[in-house]
């Protein structure tokens, strides 16, 4: 049983170190809107997003982001991290 649960606290790991991944990505993207990325960053970032989108995208629509005056604060991600942080606590060898 510990072994499952260890197996399961590092994939809940690797996928808080893609969102804070997708964290990056997204606030290089907000300020440097003129930024393209080439060669291999192009597959580490689609990937990135293809494997953080699913959750995101469900929180979306059950939580839009809120609008504080010209612009939108979107939450999803946050809190999808801090689900990712609560199952980890929760599953911890």
């Amino acid at each position: 049983m510990t072994i499952a649960r260890e197996i399961l606290y590092y994939i809940l790991f690797i996928y808080w170190l893609l969102l804070l991944g997708r964290l990056v990505i997204e606030l290089v993207r907000t300020f440097a809107r003129e930024w393209r990325p080439t060669g291999a960053s192009v597959v580490v970032i689609e990937s990135v997003f293809t494997t953080t989108d699913p959750p995101i995208k469900a929180l979306r629509k059950i939580l839009p982001p809120i609008p504080l005056g010209p612009v939108r604060l979107d939450l999803s991600l946050m809190i999808t991290m801090i689900v990712v942080l609560i199952a980890m606590s929760l599953v911890a060898p």
